[in-house]
């Protein structure tokens, strides 16, 4: 196998593969040669430049890491900027970027990085490569299906119904991009309902609430919570009239937690199933509040995704600083959806060289053959390496990176019958409660 190339980039974006060095990549704090093989850059997938950061190679000759800090490139020498990916859908990263912050640089010579989830490329014989995994095959999360010209007419339609909720999901539709809201416009799958304008959680990673010194939020919250009648109208409009996979869930990673709000949501949920049975009501959520999530499931939520990025509580507590509960708590919550026949799945925020480590994978498997969720979502954290090494670095169980960006493979072989994808399951699409013997991991 030909190695892949280091890439670099020059201080307008344009991208260029060094003709000497090949790609390194990063894990956790570490720079190294990559030893998996890595995949053509996928459709819907871009790269980036880091800026301010330096690019790392390896010396084919020598093995060793090169920090790159000048190239001449034609007539001129530049000041190279390190290059990485981001991913479409259904693909989880397995390596971060090779590069390097200048220990003397200043905040605007290398300010913090939005908020992507940064994945390491290089530059193989046919094109740009990345070190990822196809974790989910699914083809209607495909990009190719979403922002297409006829988007904003039927945003506009929906918009002047007058219900409020459609004009932030226009937002989320036309300025940020969201399939989840696209859906909502389209007619389609899994459609989103705003519903929270708080948080009970102050993540480092926080899409849509930073403090100040860090790169602005990708998304803004609805100004409003809706009300109970608000948000019933949107789903039931949804699930009566949708096509494919037809679900609504509440709670996106755009706006605050649903839980906070759990009184509206549950009378939400009551008001749509006195008009219709049709489609899946999914709750996308920290869960925090598991007599409040018990709530929800006696209304009629028939499927919940809760979120962690480890199952140690003190990585727990590093990333999602939480107000008024703890890991306990969500794990409970787990355990009180299973009892009351709501379809759980984890949505587990990877990091590389941390959610792999061997203590955290066994941990993580142990929560999963524990609680008895069913499946697991891998869900690459978009933030800044630095910024999340800064709590994940010293936290959480130890060991060495077992590769596969998130355990996925330890995770496969933590319960029989677990699901490991990227998505949320349709209730057409859940396995069934009792399955034969065996370990699935489906795409």
């Amino acid at each position: 196998m030909e190695l892949p190339r280091l890439l670099f980039s020059d201080d307008r974006g344009q991208v260029y593969d060094h003709p000497g060095l090949l790609a390194a990549a990063r894990t956790g704090d570490a720079l190294v040669g990559p030893r998996e093989r890595p995949i053509a850059l996928p459709p819907g997938g871009t790269l980036c430049m880091l800026p301010g950061r330096r690019p790392v190679g390896i010396d084919p000759t020598t093995g060793a890491t090169v920090v790159l800090g000048e190239v001449k490139v034609g007539r001129r020498r530049i000041v190279p900027h390190a290059v990485g990916a981001t991913l479409p859908p259904g693909f989880t990263r397995t390596l971060l970027p090779g590069a390097a912050r200048p220990p003397l640089a200043t905040v605007d010579e290398a300010p913090v990085l939005p908020q992507w989830a940064y994945t390491a490329a290089g530059f193989g014989p046919d094109g740009p490569v990345v070190w990822a995994l196809r974790t989910d095959r699914r083809g209607h999360w495909d990009p190719r299906r979403h922002s297409t010209p006829d988007l904003p007419a039927r945003v506009e339609r929906l918009v002047a119904t007058g219900n409020p909720i459609y004009r932030q999901l226009a937002r989320c539709a036309l300025e940020w991009r969201c399939f989840t809201a696209q859906n909502t416009f389209y007619g389609r799958d899994e459609g989103g309902i705003p519903s929270s304008a708080s948080c009970n959680a102050a993540c480092v990673g926080c899409l849509s609430e930073q403090a100040e010194g860090m790169p602005p939020s990708s998304h803004e919250r609805i100004a409003r919570p809706p009300t109970a009648e608000e948000m019933a109208d949107v789903a039931v409009r949804h699930l009566e009239t949708a096509t494919g996979h037809v679900m609504v869930s509440f709670g996106q990673g755009c706006e605050g937690e649903p839980l906070t709000r759990w009184k509206e949501i549950e009378q939400a949920i009551r008001l749509v199933r006195r008009r219709t049975r049709r489609g899946s009501i999914h709750a996308n959520t920290n869960g925090s509040l598991p007599d409040a999530l018990a709530r929800l499931a006696d209304a009629g939520l028939d499927s919940v995704r809760i979120s962690t990025n480890s199952a140690s509580p003190d990585l727990y507590a590093a990333y999602y600083r939480p107000t008024g509960y703890g890991l306990e708590d969500v794990i409970r919550s787990m355990r009180v959806a299973r009892r009351k026949g709501v379809y759980v799945a984890v949505n587990l925020l990877t990091f590389p060289g941390v959610t792999d480590r061997a203590g955290e994978a066994e941990r993580l498997c142990a929560l999963v053959a524990d609680t008895g969720v069913e499946q697991v979502q891998t869900r690459p954290l978009a933030i800044d390496p630095d910024v999340y090494m800064g709590p994940a670095g010293g936290g959480g169980a130890g060991g060495a990176p077992l590769g596969g960006g998130g355990g996925g493979r330890a995770l496969a072989l933590a319960r029989p019958g677990l699901v490991v994808g990227n998505f949320s399951r349709a209730k057409e699409e859940r396995p069934a409660r009792r399955r034969a013997r065996g370990v699935e991991v489906r795409g």
